[in-house]
């Protein structure tokens, strides 16, 4: 059984993620242990609630080095993909700087409330490794209120409005706006096809 470390952020869906391994015959572990994340085969940085406080989070555990140099397959998930970028408009915070760019928060308008929360489609996804078996305009669920604007980096994306990152590459580093542990078969199968990374 392969393992995964999980970055204990203090998000709420710490519990469900390491669940939704478990389905996957993943053994997945929850830590803030240095050790225990530089040596694991994959890790995933996940988070639920404002950058700054998961930054401090991060900061006070002494993991801001560490998951800057990580060479294994990472992979954020919600607010933890966000902050793999240099920084986020939310309390002006600094991120972790592994992807360039800045995230933004999302405008309200007619029928798209902030958060953005629920279903919505992927399009436009790039060949990756990471969303293969993954069809376009298949729905996975959304919950957040700031996003990375289209770039580069990007592999798959979503409409609210303007264009959002919905998933990121760079390098060894990925990332998924929406969350795999609450999206039925797409979620799963870019869970599974992340450990086999």
């Amino acid at each position: 059984m392969r393992e995964v470390a999980i970055v204990d952020t203090g998000g709420a869906n710490l519990a469900s993620l390491e669940y939704a391994f478990e389905r996957l015959s993943v053994r997945a572990r929850i830590t803030q242990d240095p050790v225990v994340i530089r040596e694991a085969r994959h890790v995933v940085l996940p988070g639920v609630g404002a950058a700054g406080t998961a930054m401090k989070r991060l900061l006070n555990a002494q993991l801001l080095q560490v998951l800057r140099t990580l060479t294994r397959p990472v992979l954020g998930i919600c607010l933890g993909m966000q902050l793999l970028f240099d920084a986020s408009e939310e309390g002006s915070t600094e991120c972790l700087g592994v992807i360039p760019g800045t995230v933004q928060r999302l405008k309200a308008s007619p029928g798209r409330p902030v958060p953005h929360m629920g279903w919505n489609q992927l399009e436009g996804q790039c060949e990756d490794p990471l969303l293969m078996g993954i069809a376009p305009r298949d729905y996975v669920y959304f919950v957040h209120s700031y996003a990375a604007p289209v770039s580069d980096h990007t592999l798959a994306r979503a409409e609210y409005g303007p264009w959002i990152s919905a998933v990121v590459r760079r390098g060894n580093f990925y990332g998924a706006q929406f969350h795999p542990e609450r999206s039925g078969a797409p979620g799963a199968r870019l869970l599974q096809n992340f450990v086999r990374l």
